[in-house]
């Protein structure tokens, strides 16, 4: 068993702040709290929900779709803000050692969603030696259903530029739009059973959390 992602996190957090200065952290800091502070928005899609079946890409950029990704099996749904995200490669990291093969025992498959373009969900795929599917939503339409879209502070984009970060850059639709870090599980049908909206993005589902809420949803 791995360590889990809010220990991972607290060590990856005592390496930035020796890492980056305090006037770049900061704006970080300040964001999550009023993430946090905000909750989980008002109107995120429920279980019972039929998600669309959204025309994705995946990491080579071939057409895709959420029912071709499922492939008549449940599933869980990470949608994650990006490959520039370190949150995010730890957890899709974590996920894919934990996660994988019990779902798979299930008959129900990993699938991890954001909207950046192709090629940056291929180096997520390949840097993180993740087995499983790494799609783009570019037009949002996955997350926009669910309600979970929000965008960094200027504060925060002040500082991502300083670091030689653009997130409008490195999403498919060219805005800064991404997603609240969001763990979905969905039937066969495509059919939220159980939803996990994460404000806060350096906190996460935990897997013995998401296999819990697999098993007593379906």
């Amino acid at each position: 068993m791995t360590t889990p992602i809010t220990d991972q996190v607290a060590v990856l957090e005592a390496g930035m702040a020796q890492q980056a200065p305090a006037e770049i952290l900061a704006p970080f800091a300040e964001e999550r709290q009023q993430l946090a502070a905000s909750g989980v928005p008002a109107g995120v899609a429920g279980p019972g929900t039929e998600l669309p079946d959204a025309a994705l890409l995946d990491a080579h950029g071939k057409p895709t779709t959420l029912h071709d990704a499922l492939a008549g099996r449940p599933a869980v749904l990470v949608f994650y803000r990006g490959a520039w995200c370190p949150y995010c490669n730890l957890t899709l990291r974590t996920y894919q050692a934990e996660l994988t093969q019990p779902l798979a025992e299930r008959g129900a498959v990993l699938v991890a969603i954001s909207p950046q373009k192709p090629d940056g969900s291929l180096t997520m795929q390949e840097t993180n030696e993740l087995t499983y599917p790494v799609l783009s939503d570019p037009a949002h339409t996955l997350a926009g259903h669910l309600g979970i879209l929000t965008e960094p502070s200027e504060g925060a984009k002040a500082s991502q530029a300083a670091m030689g970060l653009d997130v409008a850059a490195a999403n498919a639709d060219g805005t800064s739009v991404i997603p609240m870090p969001t763990t979905v599980i969905v039937d066969a049908s495509g059919a939220i059973r159980w939803i996990d909206v994460h404000p806060d993005y350096a906190t996460r589902s935990e897997p013995a959390e998401i296999l819990a809420a697999y098993d007593a949803a379906l």
